[in-house]
């Protein structure tokens, strides 16, 4: 084949090459067939797999997307076989090495090459690497590639499968990217970087693979700025460790004068390494992120730092009836981090579930801290029907090893989470014999059963509305006063679900990272949770634009109040991207999009939820719905300042009514990095009955940013 051949036939494969590994990229479109299977899973490896393919579908993605479709169903898919299939050629001489990556597939995956059975991995959240060079044709003959995924409902109880009551479909699919990895012997087939911004150095851990009779002859490495291409270090190491059958490279490389990545400052780095046979590189960024316990803090690069955030649970939003192709769009998945952005979060919880891989390079890239959160939910003892009945801790363990070994060189992942709102042994006891395989040593969240260490970060859920969705109503001053009162912050956490003896509490550094049981439909109209919710407590509220008025104002008046509370690590909005169904099985939650195509969220989300997450922001603790004509109240309005700059300016306090203004106060604020300060502020309640805006505002980055309060004055309290 000509020169010129071959760059097409790479470039047609998405294939990168360098000295000695070739990546051959095998996403595009398959062909895909669908057989039955029944029993309680696919136990048999099949003798033969179809020959007869009636349909195509993209890879990545999932079956609902093939063409012509082959399901008609509308809830579930179960007991069906997906076989994918598509043919290559590997126009070179055989390598010493040769994988298959399959980075995501569920359920169950099973792999076929030229008709040979070549493996299988049960997992569905997390890579699959098979060995495929006793199979693999080369010198330009055509390899047929058949990848099987099998339904949830033939899983063996034995793994993690995602239960989540909100799910109704649980889609198949591969996923997530498909890829052909060639090269020679040593193999590199792992590597590990370790910050160690305190000394300006890197540490690297590769992980080798060598024949027998393979000399060593030591690693040489590189590492340049990602965006520059500049050189920073360069050097090599013929020492290697060979312990348990695993062979590794540990060496360290000064970095003088590193840029330290954060969500300000998104710095990457790039190491590359050598054998002499197999090159292999890996992006990474300088940061260390730890939890205080005695702060009740989180630290990024040693410096306390404030978590304000939102939520994404991509397993739902497979389920939405507008995601398409979405997931898998980079410019869309670009556009949405970069819309999070706009409403100055910093920060994601990647929420029962894991994107695709590209997810977390767009993170790394635009600044984002990650909270990644394993696919477990109702794992509780009793409660929901427990999705652990099955899975053994040491088989968890496996799970999340798999897990960590795959994203722990992304400086956007900075809390590995083992579960959602669950209280069980198993999560705690497996993520305890993995945690020391990250050298960066992230603090885990154990959802809320008890975290395991101090120096580990803990969850809590204030859904302060809950019980008005189903019975009671506040009183005449209304359900934030209340309720948002000191000792809220551990209301749905593990203080409350497995407490401490004696009354004492867990000191452990708290995320705020679900509240507000407020959700609407992306038409306007509440879910199944908060239907009664805006019946009884908003009546006022009976069209789709006047809900989201009142979402937006309810959403920002919380957040306020656990940023100003001061003592929670972080504040993160449930739900940044998940799905809506309001109609036939109308589901329980939602995000705040009309428009997910086109990223429009509802009307009035934008403006209130960018004000009560400024990063230099205010809030009026005043929650009275109805005030007593000529009395004088007292109230604190709080400035917080989340950067590390210097905040100064005035308070200016006014009260609005039929559109007349009149100030109450204006006091001058000058705020060192991270602090807080507090004014007492004083008002008269007008004479004259009616609807008054009692608003407090400031000046940051030339934005207005208000906190605003709105009371029904009366001349006697009913």
């Amino acid at each position: 084949m000509k020169p010129t051949s071959i760059l097409l036939l790479l470039l047609l494969l998405g294939c990168t090459k360098n000295e000695n590994r070739q990546v051959i990229c095998l996403n595009g479109t398959w062909d895909l067939a669908k057989t039955e299977v029944s029993g309680e899973f696919w136990a048999e490896v099949p003798a033969d797999y179809p020959k007869a393919f009636q349909s195509q579908a993209p890879v990545p993605g999932l079956v609902d997307m093939c063409i012509p479709a082959l399901d008609d169903q509308d809830t579930s898919y179960v007991n069906s076989v997906y076989w994918y299939r598509r043919s290559f050629a590997v126009d070179r001489e055989a390598t010493p090495v040769a994988q298959i990556k399959i980075n995501k597939a569920k359920y169950h995956t099973r792999v076929f090459l030229n008709g040979s059975f070549v493996g299988e991995n049960t997992c569905n959240f997390t890579p699959s690497r098979l060995d495929v060079k006793p199979f693999l044709k080369f010198r330009g003959e055509v390899n047929e590639l058949v990848i099987a995924v099998g339904c949830r409902n033939n899983l063996p109880d034995t793994v993690t499968h995602g239960a989540d009551f909100e799910k109704i479909k649980y889609i198949p699919g591969i996923y997530d990217d498909v890829s052909l990895i060639l090269t020679g012997d040593p193999f590199i087939s792992n590597v590990q970087t370790v910050p160690d911004i305190g000394n300006d150095r890197l540490r690297v851990v590769a992980e080798v693979v060598k024949g027998a009779d393979t000399p060593w002859k030591g690693m040489s490495y590189s590492i340049t700025e990602l965006a520059s291409g500049k050189r920073v270090a360069r050097g090599s190491t013929k020492q290697m460790v060979e312990s348990g059958g695993i062979a590794t490279v540990d060496f360290t490389a000064d970095m003088p004068d590193a840029q330290l990545w954060s969500p300000e400052n998104p710095f990457l780095y790039r190491v590359d390494l050598s054998t002499s046979g197999d090159n292999a590189g890996t992006r990474f960024g300088m940061r260390s992120f730890a939890a205080d316990p005695e702060k009740g803090l989180v630290l990024l690069n040693g410096r306390p730092y404030y978590l304000r955030g939102t939520n994404v649970c991509i397993f739902r939003f497979f389920e939405d009836s507008v995601r398409t192709d979405l997931p898998w769009n980079e410019q869309w998945v670009t556009r949405l981090h970069s819309k999070f952005r706009e409403l100055n979060w910093n920060s994601i919880r990647y929420c029962i579930g894991f994107p695709p891989e590209r997810w977390y390079e767009i993170a790394d890239s635009l600044g984002f801290l990650i909270q990644d959160e394993f696919p477990v939910w109702t794992g509780s003892k009793g409660g929901y029907e427990t999705q652990l009945k099955g899975v053994t801790a040491s088989r968890l363990a496996r799970e999340y090893k798999a897990w960590m070994r795959e994203r722990w060189n992304h400086p956007c992942v900075v809390i590995w989470d083992a579960n959602n709102e669950s209280v069980n042994d198993t999560t705690g006891k497996a993520l305890e014999m993995v945690r020391n395989l990250d050298l960066s040593n992230r603090p885990w969240d154990n959802g809320w059963a008890a975290p395991m260490r101090a120096t580990d970060v803990m969850e809590t859920h204030p859904y302060i509305y809950v019980d008005y969705a189903w019975v009671g109503y506040p009183s005449e001053g209304g359900l934030l006063r209340d309720t948002l009162k000191p000792g809220i912050l551990s209301h749905n956490g593990p203080n409350e679900h497995v407490p401490l003896p004696n009354g004492e509490k867990y000191t452990n550094a708290t995320i705020i990272n679900e509240y507000a049981w407020l959700w609407l439909n992306r038409d306007g109209s509440p879910t199944r949770l908060t239907k009664r919710l805006y019946e009884d407590l908003f009546p006022e509220a009976d069209t789709p634009e006047k809900r989201f008025e009142v979402y937006a104002k309810e959403l920002a008046k919380q957040t306020e109040f656990w940023r100003a509370n001061g003592t929670c690590a972080g504040v993160l909005h449930f739900c940044g991207l998940g799905y809506s169904r309001p109609a036939e099985q109308m589901g329980f939650t939602s995000d705040n999009f009309v428009d997910v195509k086109n990223l429009t969220f509802a009307p009035y989300f934008e403006q209130y939820t960018r004000q009560s997450f400024s990063p230099v922001g205010v809030m009026v603790e005043m929650w009275d719905l109805k005030l007593k004509a000529g009395m004088e109240i007292s109230f604190p309005v709080h400035v917080l300042n989340d950067t590390y700059e210097q905040a100064e300016g005035q308070v200016t306090l006014t009260l609005a009514h039929e559109g007349n203004s009149i100030p109450v106060s204006k006091n001058n604020y000058s705020l060192e990095g991270l602090e807080r300060e507090v004014f007492q502020a004083h008002l008269v309640v007008p004479p004259h009955a009616g609807i008054y805006i009692l608003e407090a505002s400031i000046v940051y980055h030339g934005k207005t940013i208000r906190s605003t309060r709105e009371f029904r004055v009366e001349t006697v309290i009913r």
